[in-house]
């Protein structure tokens, strides 16, 4: 028997691969789907069938990938959609894999035609069911993809199917989600890597509700929907494949000719972000990159990569259906000096600098990048609270003559900021280095709330 999790990270998805005798099927496959190859053929086996959750919004599926590859038939789920390619999968439909069987289960909510698969033994026995985003660790999927007006419905859908459908597989049951902590379709999602029903039923916070209408109320709420779900979803009723592409060097004089076309990605850390770049460039860290690139980034540009980690980077970026990479800057910024030409610096503060400025009578007006949360656990006296997501629709609440000191929880997320501020023509930036982790001076405290 082959039971197998794939974690994708920085989108925190979970696919998995199940098998037995000499078939394999797979659940919510990534773009990048060799690994579900190679892992199959390591045991023998061949990928018979796709199985979809739901219609994607966080990430491209990479189930006509993958059917391409192995010749596997696609089944998605949400049946009302205008898929271009697979079959809808049927409530109740069943595939045979070697003495196990895995069997459809309709479980609307998340969207409306969701579905969750249940893994099942020769004799019958449930003993996993895959459950997309109707159910997670800790939490339930988001209602609020169709519009707000539509919340409530949604709602009671999501209960029907998680307290009719799947609370009653039993408690044993190993529940197997598509997301893990740090993914945007849910909002309370914990780390915790693997469940069941039963501890669900015991911890899960959104099923003590005592009502149907208690859980409405809980869940019909609207959460933040990074503007990149819309083309996702555009992409995988399509049944998008990508331009696979080496990402290439290029030259500084190749980078710096094309500076008037393309979009300059820089993903190093925020220190030598702010010591030297390219004029223009946007800043998102590595470990960044799959929260906020949805953000910052338009698909309209090609993008070229500034960093380390390039592989990385593509193959993140690819998951977000930004295809358009045309290469990275070759020799990084030690070529690009070395070859005479410009670059710009993000002026830095440590916390103790801003407090003195303060403390003798200075102006600074300070925006906190950090999310709604952070802010009403502990917040900053006199700052201006924009959520570092929200700024590109937003920055003209932040002032161009006066001097802006930017800060966040380190510092990562305010060079972000900075960039995207720099790039749109603010030329008084400052980031405070440290964040609230430094921002310990007497004279200048943080205000916990209680």
């Amino acid at each position: 028997m082959l039971f197998e999790r794939i974690a994708s990270e920085g989108l925190a998805h979970y696919s998995y691969i199940v098998g037995d005798l000499r078939s394999a099927v797979v659940i919510d496959p990534r773009l990048d789907c060799d690994v579900y190859v190679d892992i199959a053929s390591r045991n023998g086996m061949r990928i018979t069938d796709i199985l979809e959750t739901h219609r994607n919004e966080d990430y491209i599926t990479g189930s006509v990938e993958l059917s391409a590859l192995t010749g596997a038939s696609v089944w998605h789920a949400d049946p009302e959609l205008d898929y271009q390619y697979g079959a809808p999968a049927r409530d109740g439909q069943v595939w045979r894999i070697g003495s196990w069987q895995i069997e459809a289960i309709s479980a609307p909510g998340h969207t409306l035609g969701s579905m969750a698969y249940l893994l099942k033994d020769r004799a019958g026995v449930p003993h996993a069911v895959f459950t997309g985003d109707a159910l997670f660790a800790g939490d339930v999927g988001r209602v609020d993809l169709l519009g707000m007006d539509r919340a409530e419905e949604l709602a009671g859908m999501l209960y029907e199917s998680i307290f009719q459908r799947i609370l009653p597989l039993g408690d044993g049951v190993l529940l197997c989600p598509a997301h893990g902590t740090g993914s945007v379709c849910g909002s309370a999602i914990t780390d915790r890597p693997w469940t069941t029903i039963g501890i669900e039923r015991l911890h899960n916070p959104k099923l003590r509700a005592g009502s149907r209408d208690e859980f409405i109320k809980s869940v019909a709420v609207e959460l933040e929907r990074p503007p990149y779900f819309r083309r996702m979803e555009e992409l995988n009723l399509k049944g998008h494949r990508p331009k696979r592409r080496a990402v290439s060097p290029l030259s500084p004089k190749e980078v710096a000719d094309a500076l008037d076309e393309c979009l300059i990605l820089d993903t190093r850390s925020e220190i030598a972000y702010g010591g030297a770049h390219i004029p223009a460039s946007q800043f998102i860290w590595m470990d960044g990159l799959s929260a906020l690139a949805g953000w910052y980034l338009p698909y309209d540009m090609p993008l070229i990569l500034v960093g380390d980690e390039i592989d990385r980077a593509g193959r993140i970026l690819m998951r977000m259906g930004y295809d358009e990479i045309i290469g990275y800057l070759g020799g990084g910024m030690l070529a690009w000096h070395m070859a005479g030409l410009e670059s710009i610096s993000v002026r830095t503060v440590t916390v103790q600098e801003l407090c003195r400025h303060l403390d003798q009578g200075g102006q600074a007006w300070i925006l906190d990048v950090r999310s709604e949360k952070e802010v009403s656990e502990e917040s900053i006296t006199g700052a201006h609270h924009i959520h570092v997501t929200q700024l590109p629709r937003r920055m003209d609440e932040v002032p161009r003559e006066k001097a802006v000191y930017i800060f966040c929880g380190s510092g990562m997320r305010s060079m972000v900021a900075a960039s995207f501020l720099k790039r749109h023509g603010w030329n008084s930036i400052a980031v405070v280095l440290g964040g609230l982790a430094g921002w310990k001076s007497v004279t200048c405290p943080v205000v916990r709330q209680v």
